[in-house]
């Protein structure tokens, strides 16, 4: 028992570094542009799809795939905000711009369901079916490829948001858009950015999370949007660091009951959400401040 626990613990944290890629570009744009992107789970489903298509189609390893899917889903990052979220304004901006992205999760899932069909799709380099064995368990190498690609996405972000001239840009836009405006700042540049990094984040989580799921389809973004917004929202909206220390909790957790209760293990995922916010209504690691715009 004590082996499996330990197993258990093990497979939670390097999920949850898996799913912390995958909510870091959610949590970053709410912060700079206070929107929910419901998209963000078909946007990892796509990214799945594009290493599937160089993987199958031009014989491209999942890993080096990245150096075309990165910039790839950059570019459509920026396209998405400069089309759906820049020209929405005025009071309904924020329910209008959830609208927006239900929108283009709506066109991307369409895309997909005619390109690929309805069938399910496995991504698979050697990578994907091997394993390490460390002490007493076997840690699959996959896993351990998505917490490493976790560290330096989620590190990466940080310096850039901490350590450039453009994170200040950014940091102040999240604290009052009026302001950073009256001070010079392009905040439209500077969110539509902030949106192609967020979605560029989604191309190494969308293959780490098609090598991991053992297949998806086209409608997989609305399980992983709804584990997603639990995460950030449990680390507190607009905390990245606090994504990354959230969904291992939860993924912790989750592996810990599968091992006695298999039925209830998805059911603690929110549960814990529940009472975490209950007790800390901003979440982990939110703070109480009005933004102003």
């Amino acid at each position: 028992m004590a082996q499996e626990i330990g197993q258990a613990i093990a497979a939670g944290i390097l999920g949850g570094g898996v799913y912390a890629l995958m909510a870091a570009g959610l949590t970053l744009v709410f912060g700079v542009l206070d929107i929910i992107n419901v998209a963000q789970g078909i946007l990892v489903v796509l990214g799945a799809y594009l290493s599937y298509a160089l993987s199958v189609h031009l014989h491209i390893d999942l890993l080096v795939g990245l150096l075309i899917t990165v910039p790839a889903m950059f570019v459509l990052g920026v396209l998405i905000y400069w089309l759906f979220i820049r020209p929405l304004r005025g009071a309904e901006r924020t329910s209008m711009t959830l609208l927006a992205c239900f929108a283009v999760a709506l066109i991307i899932e369409g895309v997909l369901y005619r390109e690929f069909g309805s069938g399910y799709v496995y991504l698979n380099a050697w990578y994907t079916t091997s394993s390490v064995h460390i002490f007493d368990f076997y840690l699959a190498d996959i896993y351990l490829i998505g917490f490493g690609l976790a560290v330096v996405a989620i590190g990466a972000l940080y310096l850039i948001l901490y350590r450039t001239t453009f994170g200040r840009a950014v940091r102040a836009t999240m604290q009052n858009q009026a302001a950073a405006r009256l001070i010079g700042i392009d905040v439209n540049r500077v969110s539509a950015l902030t949106f192609g990094i967020a979605t560029a984040v989604t191309a190494i989580g969308g293959m780490v999370y098609g090598a991991i799921s053992g297949g998806f389809t086209p409608n997989s973004g609305y399980d992983l949007i709804s584990r997603l917004l639990a995460i950030v929202i449990l680390a507190g909206m607009g905390s990245i660091g606090g994504a990354l220390a959230a969904a291992v909790f939860m993924t912790t957790a989750e592996a810990l009951v599968d091992i006695w209760q298999p039925d209830w293990s998805v059911a603690v995922f929110y549960l814990a959400m529940v009472i975490i916010l209950t007790v800390r209504p901003t979440g982990l690691f939110g703070r109480r401040a009005a933004r102003a715009q």
